[in-house]
């Protein structure tokens, strides 16, 4: 069986979820790469503000505009095709991000044709990319996971109610620990990052994305049931190896 169904989906457990083949796993797979990667190489390097009433500027990174988007979807990921399935795209997003910085690094040091111009911009903008994808890839692994591990552990506790709950409450405590990892490893003593300023975009990144995970919550509804319904079932992370390393599908013990 193959999930072409537009009927009421079947309750499932994780594991059984695991050796299931989906119809539109592999496109939200692609999307929350492709998100993972342009947010962190485009969006990270650049910080911006907003004018507050009393004059003063408040920092924010560039990429909070972007980069939330990949954290709903991965609580999409969680909610429609369960832990396991959502641990695999976590891994291959952090494939995709190695290899980006790996061919960062590979370009910016080859010497440039006589006669070209950027390469200066190009160091500036691409040359800290080794530093901000490491940063990247602690600081997702540790949100990533804790947002897919209190997700699917809400999903159980509430029985399957109050999707809001899960989404918005997984957002806040995944969001918290990667803005507080990513930005301090990312950017702590360059210039152009003061420590006060550092701190502004830690802040402001943590309540942006969650704000945007409320906002986008009527989105996230109809992406979940639209996926369900066609996907034809309903994950519950009821026996799941929760481990980051654990092998799709394995039951806990």
């Amino acid at each position: 069986m193959d999930g072409d169904t537009d009927g009421a989906p079947a309750r499932i457990d994780g594991a059984a979820g695991a050796r299931r083949r989906f119809r539109y796993l592999d496109y939200v797979m692609a999307a929350f790469v492709a998100i993972l990667l342009l947010s962190n190489i485009i969006g990270a390097s650049k910080p911006s503000y907003l004018v507050l009433p009393d004059g003063s500027q408040w920092a924010f990174g560039a990429g909070v505009l972007f980069f939330p988007i990949s954290y709903v979807i991965g609580d999409v990921l969680t909610e429609v095709y369960g832990y396991a399935n959502a641990r695999r795209v976590i891994w291959t997003g952090f494939a995709a991000l190695a290899f980006m910085a790996v061919m960062a690094a590979v370009v910016v040091a080859l010497p440039p044709a006589e006669g070209w111009p950027g390469q200066d911009a190009y160091e500036f903008v691409f040359g800290n990319s080794w530093r901000i994808v490491l940063a990247s890839m602690v600081a997702f692994w540790a949100g990533e996971f804790a947002n897919s591990f209190v997700l699917a552990r809400l999903k159980v506790k509430t029985g399957g109610r109050h999707l809001w709950l899960r989404t918005i409450g997984s957002t806040f405590v995944g969001q918290g620990l990667d803005s507080l990892i990513f930005y301090p490893l990312a950017f702590y003593g360059l210039a152009g990052w003061p420590i006060e300023q550092l701190w502004q975009v830690v802040l402001s990144q943590w309540l942006i994305k969650t704000a945007w995970e409320a906002l986008l919550t009527p989105v996230t509804y109809l992406v979940v049931g639209f996926l369900k319904r066609r996907e034809g079932v309903d994950v519950y992370d009821t026996a799941t190896d929760f481990s980051p390393f654990g092998r799709s599908g394995a039951n806990a013990r």
